[in-house]
This record gives C-alpha cells, sequence and structure tokens, in this order.
C-alpha cells in the first residue's frame, strides 16, 4: 500500500506545476509538437522540452515521429481517472483557437 501511496503523491507533485497541467490540457485537445506548445504557453523551446520530458517520462504523455517533427499525444492508459480531472482545466480550448489561426495567417 505505501508504495501505491508513493506513486500517487509522485503524480501530483508531477500535476502540481502550471507549465505541465496546461500542456496536458492542450493534449487532451489534439497532438501538437513542441513549437505549437512553445506559442500556446508563450514559454520557451527549452523549458517546454523539461516539461514534456517529465510528463513522458512518467507515462502520462507518448511520442510520434512525424517526418522532421516529434508530436506529443496524451497518454492516459495508466491513470483513467485523471481524463475527467483534466476536463475541467480551463482556457485549453480558446487557446488551441488561437494557434489554428495563427496558422492560418501563416
Amino acid at each position: 500500500m505505501s508504495d501505491r501511496l508513493g506513486e500517487m503523491a509522485e503524480l501530483l507533485k508531477l500535476l502540481g506545476d502550471r507549465t505541465r497541467l496546461a500542456i496536458l490540457g492542450l493534449l487532451q485537445e489534439r497532438d501538437l509538437c513542441v513549437t505549437d506548445i512553445v506559442e500556446l504557453l508563450g514559454t520557451s523551446q527549452p523549458n517546454a522540452s523539461q516539461h514534456l520530458r517529465k510528463l513522458r517520462t512518467a507515462g502520462l504523455i507518448g511520442e510520434t515521429k512525424r517526418g522532421q517533427w516529434v508530436y506529443y499525444s496524451l497518454n492516459l492508459s495508466d491513470f483513467p481517472d485523471l481524463r475527467i480531472f483534466l476536463s475541467q482545466l480551463p482556457g485549453r480550448k480558446e487557446r488551441l483557437r488561437s494557434l489554428t489561426s495563427l496558422s492560418e495567417r501563416n
């Protein structure tokens, strides 16, 4: 029981970061590359990559290579209850709309 409790504590610590929560919320809507995440969150590429690495190590996200780009996707197969929690995160759809309008202008 204490091992499971420790795992849950680590997961909650990981989710306690605003940027990681935002990334998970965005990935709930669609797969994104690091460039998209940087644009949407207004952060640096090294910062986004560090957060993505932590989420990938925890098994919360997966990655797929498409040409020269790596796309990240939500992987909640081991965390089914987390999907309900993430669905309550504010602002993700508005951010994705801004990315779509930006890409349409270019």
